[in-house]
């Protein structure tokens, strides 16, 4: 399955392929006047903005990039034709560019669990690429590739983690839902550590499937 990482600011869009090359990038015409164009954060001058891409022209883009000929209500998560959606803060991109795509196409290093503060607080990107990667982004003007370059590394690193592969990985798939059930409790009490993590699994998606279902 195709893989893109994709970072928007309110007036630049990047897109990238898992090998870190550039797809798509381009300056979008606002669509409302801009009071503040905040240069010594993003590097734009109001010339970049006169000749660029209207918003509707970007959104049919991006969308043919990501559903890669498939009709958006055909997409699937396994052996389908449409792509993988990598990038941090993805539902404040897709808002600003106005577009939907389904979830089990998205993968937002702010909302996976092992990459998050808690359940509820999302690390920083720049802190996230520290931490992982080992190295700082942020220092001057942001850049919307070496956010995607980013982005898509620590996607790789997590996706590349070997993890024991279960039928049924899943706490929510059916064969699962019993495992923990209060009427258990009994039989639950009585088990080892081992026993107990034996039958667990884990609550959320984790990204090394994607590497199983696109082999």
């Amino acid at each position: 399955m195709p893989i893109l990482g994709h970072k928007c600011w309110a007036s630049t869009v990047c897109l990238i392929d898992d090998s870190e090359n550039i797809i798509f990038h381009t300056y979008v015409k606002p669509t409302y006047p801009v009071t503040n164009y905040r240069y010594e954060t993003t590097g734009i001058r109001p010339e970049y903005l006169r000749d660029a891409m209207p918003i509707k022209q970007v959104q049919k883009k991006i969308q043919d990039f990501l559903c890669n000929g498939e009709p958006m209500w055909k997409i699937r998560p396994k052996n389908g034709k449409a792509r993988i959606l990598v990038g941090h803060g993805l539902d404040r991109d897709l808002d600003s560019l106005q577009l939907e795509y389904p979830a089990t196409m998205i993968r937002d290093t702010a909302k996976y669990p092992p990459l998050m503060k808690t359940s509820k607080l999302s690390n920083s990107l720049k802190y996230l690429t520290q931490a992982y990667l080992g190295y700082d982004i942020h220092t001057g003007i942001q850049d919307t590739y070496e956010d995607c370059v980013a982005t898509m590394r620590l996607y790789t690193r997590m996706r590349s983690q070997v993890h024991k592969i279960e039928d049924y990985p899943l706490a929510s798939d059916p064969q699962n839902r019993n495992n923990f059930a209060s009427w258990r409790q009994s039989e639950l009490e009585r088990m080892s550590p081992d026993q107990m993590l034996e039958i667990s699994r884990s609550d959320y998606y984790c990204w090394c499937l994607d590497s199983r279902d696109r082999a």
